[in-house]
């Protein structure tokens, strides 16, 4: 009988702390709510004590917003169950033509299935200097001394659209902003580094980039000098059927090396230069001059190296860590390829979206056309990013999911941000130990985005 009573009696204290939490709770959303910050805006918040079972908070949980990177752990979570943990890309290095005392009389083809770590800094063995020293030492193993041919990537197993329907102009020529392709390589970044004039207004020249040559890479640069401290407020604009991208906005004066990032115009072709330079020895600006671009030939390829990526499990913890768009956008053109053979965005979306839909989610509900979030065209319910969470700490692959979540605020919780867009999706245990799953999204708001993220902790605090 004791044994009985001791869990109803736990029951029934959550219940009454549950009761006053609802009601201290909900007064603060009504006042939050009334700020004129959000007079014009769409809020969305769904919360569920998952101790007691009972809901929280239920505001427009059935309305469809943008999620901006909240979208993330949609992805995530089916690139888990579909793909599994320790998925893993694979990217193979062959030669056509004959090897004849030392010498390839052919071409070396590098031939990619979308991996997005081949040649980030994230990770010591994926480096861009690990990578092309891997694949000269295999290469070496062959009895290749030297090649009369070039370096060719191939990326003909996914679509040749790198980027997403429904991404703005001022998206993608930035880092954040590069597409997703079946080669990849640092993570299709490149830095620039400007120096600014000594008075406000003045023009800003570029003093050099990272990598020092960026393949189709040609810029005009138009952006000034502004305030001490105002920090990067530059875009970068890769027009289609323009030479020239344009770095517009403004970085602080008296600046001599100021970093911003941007999105690589031919990422494949990069490593293939960069490879074919360390193999010949010579400048990369050299490689590049001679450079007869694209391969073409349909001639039979030797592959006689397979290089493995990085583990699925460890691709979402930086994916969802750091919030990186191009994981999400290789992650869901893979699961177009892998269960459908179509590497392509709306493989992948039409993928996810059936899946969930057997979970029970509409597809009206979970109205998505990329797989980061990054499209303001994105409608998501916050009552679909909480059935998401829920399904996910049912799964085996939830502590590698949870770890991966950042802490911020000191609650486990996806962020999301994009113009006029701000969100939440996490978990939080109180200091009573009843444990809760929320998504919280405001669009339209008015005013500093600083100060509405702000007002959106001190509400989820009173959850703790």
């Amino acid at each position: 009988m004791k044994k009985l009573l001791v869990p109803f009696l736990l029951l029934l204290v959550f219940n009454v702390q549950g009761q006053h939490i609802n009601e201290s709770f909900n007064s603060a959303f009504k006042e939050f709510a009334g700020n004129s910050l959000f007079t014009h805006s769409t809020i969305s918040l769904y919360v569920i004590n998952t101790t007691t079972g009972k809901t929280v908070t239920d505001v427009n949980t059935n309305i469809g917003v943008a999620p901006a990177s909240c979208q993330k752990v949609i992805t995530a979570s089916t690139a888990f169950e579909l793909l599994g943990h320790d998925y893993t890309y694979k990217t193979t290095i062959g030669y056509t033509g004959k090897i004849v005392d030392g010498i390839l009389n052919g071409d070396i083809i590098i031939k990619g299935s979308g991996d997005p770590t081949l040649g980030s800094w994230r990770y010591q063995q994926t480096r861009e200097d690990k990578i092309i020293a891997t694949f000269q030492d295999d290469i070496s193993k062959q009895g290749i001394k030297e090649i009369k041919g070039n370096v060719y990537a191939d990326e003909s197993l996914w679509n040749e659209e790198a980027t997403p329907r429904g991404w703005i102009w001022e998206d993608i020529g930035n880092y954040y902003g590069a597409g997703a392709r079946a080669i990849n390589w640092r993570e299709n970044q490149y830095d620039l580094f400007l120096k600014s004039g000594k008075n406000i207004g003045d023009a800003v020249e570029s003093v050099g980039t990272k990598p020092s040559y960026v393949s189709g890479l040609n810029l005009k640069i138009m952006a000034t000098s502004a305030g001490k401290g105002t920090g990067d407020n530059t875009y970068i604009f890769m027009p289609l059927n323009d030479q020239f991208s344009y770095v517009r906005g403004t970085i602080p004066v008296n600046e001599n090396h100021f970093s911003v990032s941007g999105a690589m115009p031919h990422p494949a072709v990069q490593l293939a230069l960069t490879l074919e330079a360390a193999l010949k020895k010579l400048p990369i600006e050299k490689i590049a001059a001679d450079y007869p671009g694209f391969h073409k030939a349909k001639m039979p390829v030797h592959i006689f190296y397979t290089y493995t990526s990085p583990v699925l499990d460890s691709i979402v913890f930086h994916f969802l860590r750091r919030s990186i768009n191009l994981y999400g956008e290789s992650l869901i053109k893979t699961l177009g390829y892998e269960m459908t053979k179509i590497g392509a965005t709306d493989s992948g979306v039409n993928v996810i979206k059936r899946f969930w839909k057997d979970k029970g989610i509409e597809p009206s509900a979970m109205n998505i056309i990329d797989g980061s979030g990054l499209s303001p065209a994105n409608r998501i319910t916050t009552q679909t990013l909480v059935t998401v969470m829920e399904y996910a700490k049912k799964q085996k692959w939830f502590p590698s999911f949870y770890n991966a979540l950042p802490v911020i605020n000191g609650i486990k919780m996806k962020s999301g941000s994009i113009g006029g867009v701000l969100s939440y999706t996490g978990f939080i245990k109180s200091k009573s130990g009843e444990q809760y799953t929320f998504a919280f999204v405001i669009n339209n708001y008015d005013g500093d985005s600083h100060l509405v993220r702000t007002k959106m902790w001190q509400l989820l605090d009173l959850l703790k």
